[in-house]
């Protein structure tokens, strides 16, 4: 017991005299408690819609005001072509569309049977579902009390995932966390160990340049870092049936730039580490869980307040999931997503730039 007392209070002595491990246990749990109690919200209000009304009347204009007031829609534009309302869908300025017809006022005041159409973006589920559910209540309120002739009848047709399938939504995804897991942890715990065992300043003194150096310990996680993506198309198209519409080396492309943000990442995780049990909880409390709760990969950003959507656009793998869904269920290409591979970039080089000064001061 008394050997069992001793060992207690040397680790107690030891994470005393560690103020990273002591900052690392303290204060990321708190930061994603905040994180969680306020992100963690699966009601979807604030889905942008857009509104097709060729020869608006006072029974249409009163059905889209129905919808915005509910809070569940913010109007976004109109457009006057219905041949072009899905272009609003695939650039993602809107979720939900609903289609009039030309002669939609004319059949309502006539009594005559008028369709509605409403398009709903199936790429993420659960806000496809909720949304359709909430446009289709409001429809039939609207039509029940009177406010709009009982000769309506809504047209539902849901876009890109007809069936709604929650593993469509959610294995594209999973192509952004396991690239951020395997290479954002392996990285800076492979570089951290490194530094522990001493054979980074060993590779040092020989001739190579600390450039070559660290692009030789970084090669490695990148090339896994592809293979976990081509493993990943392979049983998400292969396996679960997921459809792959768009274009494969854009794919590859794009998880270039986000490898980019990711090792640089792990690189800047192992400069602010000085043991591997450092870089593994850096690496969980300050990658992994932030960009899992900030990404939109389970939570609509949607539904989050300002202050944490403002949050999100410094979070990498909320564009690569933007673009990977839009390559998978979509077909988008390039002039869809070019402002989000633009994002990665920027973001990737900034990341990696400030990682790399880091390292290089901590060789001198």
């Amino acid at each position: 017991m008394e050997q069992v007392l001793a060992f207690l209070r040397k680790e107690f002595r030891q994470l005393r005299r560690d103020p990273r491990m002591l900052f690392l246990l303290i204060v990321p749990p708190i930061v994603q408690l905040v994180l969680l109690g306020y992100a963690a919200n699966l009601d979807v209000r604030h889905v942008p819609l857009v509104v097709c009304d060729p020869v608006p009347s006072a029974t249409s204009r009163d059905l889209v005001q129905r919808l915005v007031a509910s809070t569940y829609f913010d109007l976004v534009g109109y457009e006057p072509d219905a041949r072009r309302v899905g272009e609003w869908l695939d650039r993602g300025e809107a979720t939900v569309a609903l289609v009039f017809p030309p002669d939609f006022g004319k059949a309502v005041a006539q009594g005559a049977t008028a369709s509605v159409q409403l398009l709903v973006d199936g790429s993420e589920t659960n806000t496809a579902t909720v949304a359709l559910s909430y446009a289709s209540q409001i429809i039939q309120h609207a039509l029940g009390v009177g406010a709009v002739s009982a000769g309506v009848v809504p047209e539902l047709r849901v876009w890109f995932n007809p069936a709604l399938s929650s593993r469509w939504f959610i294995i594209p995804g999973l192509v952004g966390l396991l690239l951020t897991v395997m290479t954002t942890v392996l990285t800076a715990l492979a570089l951290v160990k490194e530094k522990e065992t001493g054979t980074l300043e060993q590779l040092l003194v020989t001739p190579l340049r600390p450039a070559t150096v660290l692009l030789g310990k970084l090669v490695p996680f990148l090339l896994i870092g592809l293979l976990d993506v081509l493993l990943v198309v392979l049983v998400a198209t292969l396996w679960f049936q997921v459809p792959l519409r768009g274009s494969v080396p854009l794919l590859f492309g794009s998880a270039l730039l986000f490898l980019l943000n990711t090792l640089g990442l792990g690189l800047l995780i192992s400069t602010l580490s000085r043991t591997q049990q450092q870089a593994l909880i850096g690496a969980a409390f300050f990658a992994l869980m932030p960009m899992i709760i900030l990404s939109g990969f389970v939570f609509p950003i949607e539904s989050m307040p300002p202050v944490i959507r403002a949050v999100t656009y410094i979070v990498p793998l909320r564009y690569f999931l933007t673009i990977v869904r839009g390559i998978f269920l979509k077909g988008v290409g390039m002039p869809a997503l070019w402002e989000e591979m633009l994002a990665l970039l920027v973001l990737g080089l900034l990341l990696f730039g400030l990682s790399t000064w880091r390292f290089r001061r901590q060789l001198h």
